[in-house]
């Protein structure tokens, strides 16, 4: 009788154990599906939300970096790759202005999100950013747009940008290369009137030398320096032939510029072979 409750007590303890291993284990997986879990955006696609200036860096005369705080350190923005958000403002007589503007930075940035911004003389929402200080909120609302990125759903990407269009470019440029399961190859033209209009250069050219196999790029200026060994002039369909990959289903062109830029580069890859189906427009 001695060794029945004995044993009995065992298989008790013995259960009990086995309980508290189970519990345990599912406490645990439930931590680790908690914390693998993507973290929920900062954006609103209906409302506003205000963001503290926290930093702003004059890059030239009429272009600056801004910096932009998120709740947390850990915050992510929440912007698709290729999408942009749109900010609110004030122009020179008050009244409001709404404009779309694409971030440099990724979701892989945390707690913060950054605007590279050229500021027009007439600009009316060049005048809003142009009065920004440190400390200043600014409206945003997001995300917004219709291109949606799938690491590999390309072969390769030509990239046509004029001017302030670089900021797509470089969005999704980044995204891929950042991802080393991705091996799309990434080909962009990118032209402007000087030198000096040139967006984003240092981090553009630090891309291709750290991804020299996947990120090639082609400046093109309007009005060069003597010593220039970039395009000359505006994009050529004879450029394109060159430095983008050749009409194919596994390719995919896109284009971001200035109205009459962007007119012309339709025009040009249509007459090059490239199918609508081939070719997007931010």
């Amino acid at each position: 009788m001695e060794f029945l409750q004995g044993q009995s007590t065992e298989t008790a303890v013995a259960v009990a154990v086995a309980v508290v291993a189970v519990a345990a284990g599912a406490a645990f997986l439930l931590l680790l599906l908690r914390s693998s879990k993507k973290p929920k955006g900062c954006l609103d696609p209906e409302n506003f939300k205000e963001f503290k200036l926290v930093e702003k860096r004059q890059i030239s005369h009429n272009v600056a970096k801004f910096r932009f705080a998120l709740p947390t350190p850990a915050s992510v923005l929440g912007l698709p790759i290729g999408q942009h958000i749109s900010c609110r403002g004030q122009d020179a007589t008050g009244e409001e202005v709404i404009k779309p503007y694409t971030p440099t930075t990724l979701d892989s940035d945390l707690g913060r999100f950054e605007l590279v911004i050229k500021m027009y003389p007439q600009g009316r929402m060049s005048h809003h950013f142009r009065e920004m200080k440190v400390g200043d909120y600014l409206s945003v609302r997001g995300p917004k747009g219709r291109f949606k990125y799938q690491p590999g759903q390309v072969r390769a990407f030509g990239m046509l940008a004029g001017g302030s269009g670089i900021t797509p470019m470089f969005q999704v440029t980044r995204a891929i290369l950042e991802n080393p399961s991705d091996n799309t190859k990434v080909h962009l033209i990118y032209a402007n009137v000087t030198y000096n209009d040139i967006l984003l250069k240092e981090e553009l050219d630090s891309m291709v030398e750290t991804y020299p196999d996947r990120f090639k790029i082609y400046y093109v200026l309007n009005q060069p320096p003597e010593i220039w060994n970039g395009g000359v002039g505006f994009v050529s369909m004879e450029m394109i032939q060159t430095h983008c990959p050749a009409p194919a289903a596994d390719i995919q062109i896109l284009r971001c510029g200035p109205p009459p830029m962007n007119k012309a580069m339709a025009e040009h890859l249509e007459n090059l072979g490239y199918t609508k189906e081939m070719q997007f427009q931010f």
